[in-house]
């Protein structure tokens, strides 16, 4: 019987006679320039949502890519320097609290992916889009992915990208509020934020939307 091995989002299986290998798909579509799409933070209690697209060499490759839910956190900031370096253009944006407030999370997760195309060196013939739905952005296409993350390595990269720089972010709100334990939970809604949030209250950078999570203290 075949052996299996996981290695992030590589497959192995190995045998005495052949080795078979299932990675993430480079691309969608041949021959143009696609940027993958994705945002971190759209469950949080605080903080702002963070989108990234990235657009990849139809050759990129790293070992460890893969959806960064399932990557630790130093998979994730190994990977970061990697896409950065080997992206032909990746951009990095967020929307903030207040915002988020005013517009809703839905809403401000796709003005994000918007800013962070608008931030694009180079600018992409198709948008490939990690969920179910999104806002068309003027001028190019897009396709949803369900799952995406799991299934493009550009999307994969962008989920890479957002998540490590709204870490860094969180991190640094920490030392401004240590109490809430953001360098930890990162603003989603654990136990121990919750109780936080009881202890002391909401802070300016808690989503006052999502008052049914955070208590109406």
């Amino acid at each position: 019987m075949a052996k299996v091995r996981k290695c992030a989002g590589i497959l192995y299986f190995c045998s005495s006679l052949k080795w078979w290998m299932y990675m993430l798909a480079p691309y969608f579509q041949t021959g143009i320039a696609e940027a993958g799409c994705d945002e971190a933070g759209r469950g949080c209690l605080a903080g702002p949502v963070f989108a990234a697209a990235v657009i990849l060499p139809q050759d990129f490759f790293h070992p460890l890519l893969n959806d960064s839910k399932v990557l630790s956190e130093e998979e994730r900031f190994e990977l970061r320097p990697y896409i950065e370096s080997n992206a032909l253009a990746w951009s990095v944006a967020s929307v903030d609290n207040i915002e988020i407030d005013l517009i809703n999370i839905l809403k401000a997760s796709f003005k994000a992916m918007h800013l962070a195309v608008d931030q694009l060196k180079k600018r992409p013939e198709l948008l490939l889009i990690d969920g179910n739905r999104f806002v068309p952005y003027l001028g190019i296409p897009h396709h949803c992915m369900v799952k995406g993350d799991a299934r493009f390595a550009s999307i994969a990269a962008a989920s890479i990208l957002a998540k490590t720089y709204r870490d860094d972010f969180m991190d640094q709100l920490h030392d401004e509020h240590p109490e809430y334990g953001w360098s930890q939970n990162k603003g989603y809604p654990t136990p121990a934020h919750k109780k936080a949030i009881a202890a002391f209250g909401h802070t300016s950078y808690h989503r006052l939307t999502f008052r049914s999570e955070i208590g109406q203290r």
